[in-house]
């Protein structure tokens, strides 16, 4: 079971991954207004996950959401598939929603929404040591991360991330001092934006 939206965006994603996909793109989306307490951060968390793997034919599209169909190939020993459906069951029971496009041979998105002020909504999780797991997928030649956040007007992109242009920074992302410095790098990064967004509440006041 899934207990962060974290686990869930890092279930997702590790699909598209497995897709045969040569890119793989994550998108991180939180809406906040003045209304909204700091320490809540977001009224609605959204993520949005795209790959240019096999993509799916409306009938696969159709099993993929079945909790009761798996082809037994990914976790030969599960009986039951809960990662698609039990995303959906999850962003539907929390006030949300949820979109899956794909098109055979092209590729697949998937996005969700949550509430953050549902009570049914699982807490955030560790961003930045979700987007280090999905940096690290087999797979994928390229992996972007895009974090926007919108405060009531446009949606303001504050950092993105290219696992190509991180590997070739830190020199590879297989040694343990290079993860050790990825993981400071991503954690930074979500510091800066959590300041940006207390400068601005504390504006607003």
């Amino acid at each position: 079971m899934h207990f962060t939206l974290s686990d869930l965006v890092t279930d997702i994603t590790q699909n598209a991954a497995e897709s045969g996909a040569s890119l793989v793109e994550l998108e991180i989306r939180e809406t906040y207004g003045p209304e909204t307490p700091v320490v809540s951060r977001a009224g609605e968390f959204r993520f949005i996950v795209r790959d240019n793997g096999k993509g799916m034919s409306r009938q696969e599209q159709g099993r993929v959401v079945d909790p009761f169909v798996t082809d037994g190939k990914k976790h030969p020993h599960r009986k039951v598939g809960l990662g698609i459906p039990f995303l959906i069951q999850t962003a539907e029971q929390s006030g949300g929603g949820w979109e899956l496009r794909s098109e055979k041979g092209q590729g697949t998105t998937i996005s969700a929404w949550f509430d953050m002020a549902n009570v049914d909504t699982p807490p955030q999780g560790d961003l930045p040591g979700m987007f280090r797991t999905i940096l690290l997928f087999e797979g994928p030649g390229e992996v972007y991360i895009r974090r926007f956040r919108n405060g009531g007007g446009a949606w303001d992109l504050k950092y993105e991330i290219r696992k190509t242009e991180l590997a070739e920074a830190l020199g590879g992302l297989e040694d343990t001092s290079s993860l050790v410095l990825l993981d400071q790098y991503l954690r930074s990064l979500e510091e800066d934006k959590d300041e940006d967004i207390d400068n601005e509440t504390a504006g607003e006041a």
